[in-house]
Formats: structure tokens, C-alpha cells, sequence
């Protein structure tokens, strides 16, 4: 049965990302994210699908397929995790053609009006291009599992191993492109007063080579040591730190646009107005000797 949604379950899950910071004192505060419905917390996730199993979002594991199959959460769908990547492109990570990409969604029944919840068990990689991606093509309503399949797992998160039956759907997307940027945007952004090309490789390979005005931010910093974001200030602070805050317009890249994407959520949770994913990052711009490059 294609599951249904009430307003008070949808809104269990937009406001299930508090995060509890402790300070020096002791004292337990609440923070809440900017953006905070792009968060899916795996406690708050467990009590909505204990107390409201028939819940209109769609749910989707973007783990490989044996791994889905040994066990995923209840009602769960799958998406190969590379599924959006083209199978011949001389850039590795390139999309699909939306076209393609809009019937993979449907196939899984995700159409344009429908919330959309993603994890993976690779720190987020997939889950959060996924994320990107749909703002992209214009999805309004779409979050990920904070700390993905092994957070479910460490609060006891119910594990089925079952087929999960779904009717399909049509989706038609609506491009967004402020939420993407070419190599040609990151060579016209260069000399804007307000502009911060984040790099957020692991610094070994930033010294390798990399884009002479980027910034190293490693993505790897958005997360604490339990795997889930940090707080509202740790990650204010860290940004900050390195020179970006909400005023400046930034366009991150990786390798292949999959590490990118996890720092673009860090930054719409923070509720950065201005951000952007140069998808194609250093796979396209380290293999074009136009383009000027630097080391460390």
C-alpha cells in the first residue's frame, strides 16, 4: 500500500533536528539548525515509523544493493548510489541527463510534491549529493538521515530485510541553477568581493593540486565523533575560522562531487544564502591545461 502522510507526522520529521551541545559549564542547551528540515534525526525517525507507519515521505537507501538487501530500514527504497552518474563521460562523477535522472526518481515513486529522505553508510557522501542534487532540479522538500544506516543502527532502529512494494510516479523537475556552478562561474567568481571557492578535499590531496584562490575546508570536519553533524556554532565556528561566513557567495568542489555535496548541506543548515556545487570539481578542472592550477 503506497503510504500516506498526515501534517503532524510530516512535521514530526521537519523538526527533527535539534541538536544537544554541552558546554563547559555542564549545562545542556538546544540548538536548531537555520534550516532545520533538511535533517532527519534516527531517533525521531524510529518514533514516527513506530507510532505512524503509514507515512507519506519516501524514504530512500542509496547504499549498493547487497548491502540493502542484508537489511535497510523499514519501507525503505533503493537507489544504487551511482545511479545519477553518467556510465560514459570523460568526467568522472558527471551527471545523467535529467531526463534520465527524472525517471530513476519516478521509478521509485519520488514525484516533485512528495518529501524525500536519504541516507547512505559512507559518511553521508551520497546521501547529501543526493540532497544537492534534488535542490537543483528544484525539489523543495528533501533531508537526509543525520549519521545515515549506522545511526539507525546504534538506536535500535528496527531492520527489515523485506521487498518494499511502491507504486511509481512522474517527476518533472524545475531547474534551480543557483544552486549549481560550472568551471566557467568559478573563473567569473574569482574576483568578486564577497566570493569563496572551498576546496573540501583532504588536504594531502589540496596540496597535490588544486585551484589557485581556493580555500582547504575538509568536509570531514562537518562531522563529530558520532558520525553526525556538529552543532550550530561548532560548525558556524569552523567555517568562520577559515574566512566564510553567511555573508560571502561560495562555490565548493571536491574530486568527483560527491564530498562537496556534504559541505553544500553543513552550509544550507547553517542557512547560507549563496551556495553552490561545482560538481565536476577537480576531475574536470586538474585534467584542463587552460585552466590555472597551484600547489602546495
Amino acid at each position: 500500500m503506497e503510504p500516506k502522510l498526515s501534517r503532524r507526522a510530516f512535521g514530526a520529521l521537519a523538526l527533527s533536528t535539534t541538536v544537544l551541545a554541552i558546554p563547559k559549564l555542564g549545562r545542556a542547551t538546544t540548538q536548531v539548525y537555520a534550516n532545520p528540515s533538511l535533517l532527519v534525526e534516527p531517533e525521531d525517525l524510529a518514533k514516527t515509523l513506530s507510532s505512524m507507519p503509514d507515512v507519506d515521505f519516501v524514504l530512500v537507501d542509496v547504499r549498493p544493493r547487497e548491502e540493502y538487501d542484508a537489511g535497510h530500514v523499514p519501507g525503505a527504497r533503493h537507489l544504487d548510489p551511482n545511479a545519477v552518474v553518467a556510465k560514459q563521460s570523460p568526467v568522472p562523477g558527471a551527471l545523467q541527463s535529467f531526463a534520465d535522472i527524472e525517471e530513476l526518481l519516478g521509478n521509485i515513486g519520488i514525484s516533485a510534491d512528495r518529501r524525500v529522505v536519504f541516507y547512505d553508510d559512507r559518511g553521508g557522501f551520497h546521501a547529501a549529493r543526493m540532497l544537492w542534487l534534488m535542490e537543483y532540479m528544484g525539489h523543495r522538500d528533501v533531508a537526509v538521515l543525520n549519521g545515515g544506516w549506522s545511526s539507525w543502527l546504534e538506536v535500535g532502529g528496527t531492520v527489515s530485510t523485506d521487498p518494499e512494494p511502491y507504486d511509481t510516479a512522474v517527476y518533472q523537475a524545475a531547474l534551480s541553477p543557483r544552486r549549481h556552478a560550472s568551471a566557467a562561474d568559478v573563473l567569473n567568481h574569482r574576483n568578486a568581493s564577497d566570493a569563496v571557492l572551498i576546496d573540501v578535499r583532504p588536504t594531502k590531496m589540496f596540496d597535490e593540486g588544486h585551484v589557485p584562490w581556493a580555500v582547504n575546508i575538509p568536509w570531514a570536519k562537518n562531522l563529530g565523533e558520532n558520525g553526525r553533524f556538529r552543532s550550530t556554532d561548532e560548525l558556524l565556528a569552523h567555517f568562520e575560522a577559515n574566512g566564510v561566513t553567511p555573508e560571502n557567495d561560495v562555490i565548493m568542489h571536491c574530486q568527483n562531487g560527491l564530498a562537496s555535496a556534504h559541505s553544500y548541506v553543513a552550509l544550507r543548515l547553517l542557512g547560507f544564502p549563496r551556495v553552490r556545487v561545482y560538481h565536476r570539481s577537480w576531475a574536470e578542472w586538474g585534467s584542463d591545461p587552460a585552466l590555472p592550477k597551484a600547489t602546495s
